[in-house]
């Protein structure tokens, strides 16, 4: 152990709180609690809901699942994904920096806690069953985010928009592959339904459209059969969660790294920039408030209505993408959700200078303390809540219902996390990580 470990390690023994933080640091846990708790808004309906669980209703405005779909969309959809992510990018100059200026390499240590973390969400995905686990997609894009620490921040800052064009380019050449596959496969099948004989390159291509549609697009009949396992025992639920989180993780990688790389780089430049540090005026908070809300509410809702239009259930997408091939509105998807996630981000430090909400500033800052331990006791919640296994509630509640329990997880978790802070120095999971990290048991208990 380095003489800087042993050092820190003083520090967080001696003080009453963990030594790494400060007033500064506090407004990124806040935002980080913020992060988390909104991040079960958008997780929710994918640890309860069957497939196409808005095609009964997303067109239809009498109805409240509509409107509390509408408003999740505007508001929080990929935006909470990206506040998390910008903040992970922070977390990486935060954890290098103090050791850094001692002199010592921080490098390994960071690619060890990164290793961890993707192990972590190894396991979160395939023993605890969270398809949508993002602990193993940030393990490996943290260390390529690494990287890239000490570049200028506008250089960082110019990867935003760079990164969505490629992350455009790169769904849109995905879909067209896709569409080529249907369209041929369309044919074919209109051959043979009039009665010529396919060669087999057709059969082939018709065998081929059926094994992606099973795979990203499950008939009515197989809804029904894979809700069925969703209801059934543990190993039913593990057959079906794990080829699909395996294929996530390895197959479709190459599409998760664009996105959350660019956020995380994005995170490390308003870092620096002290965007996030409170380092900017009220007046420049207010005005980034303003500019990301004037801009990207208008851009959010003229795209929710768009794809409310034309996207209201399965057969309106593929005769979509048959006579489009280019969804040229997803270009608009990254932007909005960066302008208002700052106007979120903005509004959060405003409210913070101003000591408005003091006590639930305190219980988010205490959520973000504990991240880790918090984000996946949601998923041993909702997992126990709604699977087989479980208490067996998958898609057998309401769309709008399933906000009953977000709010009763978050004013849970803003109640116990600052009761725990108070007798222990980090959450069980944080402990862990770190202990593992360091490759020496931290001190857990307050003295």
């Amino acid at each position: 152990m380095t003489s800087q470990t042993t050092s820190e390690l003083e520090q967080v023994e001696q003080a009453p709180k963990p030594a790494v933080l400060t007033e500064r640091i506090d407004i990124i846990d806040i935002i980080r609690g913020v992060a988390l708790l909104g991040i079960l808004i958008l997780n929710i309906p994918y640890f309860s809901m069957e497939e196409y669980f808005i095609e009964p209703w997303s067109q239809d405005t009498s109805n409240t699942n509509f409107w509390v779909h509408a408003v999740n969309v505007i508001f929080f959809e990929g935006k909470m994904r990206a506040l998390f992510s910008m903040v992970f990018g922070a977390g990486i100059v935060l954890f290098t920096t103090n050791k850094e200026k001692a002199g010592k390499s921080a490098t390994w240590l960071f690619y060890k806690r990164m290793i961890w973390l993707t192990l972590f969400g190894l396991a979160h995905a395939h023993l605890i069953l969270w398809l949508g686990d993002i602990l193993y997609f940030y393990g490996l894009i943290g260390m390529l985010a690494f990287l890239f620490r000490k570049m200028k921040s506008k250089y960082l800052a110019m990867g935003v928009p760079i990164v969505a064009i490629i992350g455009f380019v790169a769904n849109t050449l995905f879909m067209q592959n896709i569409r080529g596959e249907y369209l041929e496969a369309k044919a074919a099948i209109e051959k043979q339904e009039a009665g010529i004989e396919l060669v087999e390159k057709e059969l082939e291509a018709i065998s081929a459209w059926e094994e992606t549609r099973k795979e990203m697009i499950p008939n009515k009949e197989e809804v029904v059969e894979n809700t069925a396992l969703m209801k059934g025992s543990y190993s039913d639920v593990a057959g079906h969660i794990r080829p699909k989180a395996f294929d996530g993780q390895t197959k479709y990688l190459i599409f998760s790294i664009w996105d959350m790389l660019a956020l995380m780089l994005l995170g490390i430049a308003l870092y620096k920039w002290g965007f996030l540090t409170m380092k900017w005026t009220t007046a420049q908070y207010i005005k980034t408030i303003w500019i990301g809300y004037g801009i990207g509410l208008p851009l959010v809702i003229f795209s929710f209505v768009y794809n409310t239009i034309h996207f209201p259930n399965v057969e309106a997408g593929l005769k979509y993408i048959e006579e489009h091939s280019v969804m040229w509105v997803n270009l608009i998807y990254d932007f909005q959700r960066i302008l208002i996630m700052m106007a979120h981000v903005a509004l959060v430090i405003v409210l913070y200078q101003k000591g408005y909400f003091t006590r639930l500033m305190n219980g988010l800052k205490a959520v973000g303390q504990l991240a880790f331990t918090n984000y996946v006791m949601h998923s041993v919640i909702c997992t126990l809540v709604f699977f087989g296994y479980g208490f067996n509630q998958y898609a057998e509640w309401e769309y709008y219902q399933l906000y009953y329990l977000v709010i009763g997880i978050w004013i849970f978790q803003l109640i116990i996390s600052p009761i725990w802070l108070k007798y222990f120095v980090f959450g069980p999971l944080e402990w862990l990580w770190r202990s593992l990290t360091y490759g020496r048991m931290q001190p857990f208990v307050r003295k």
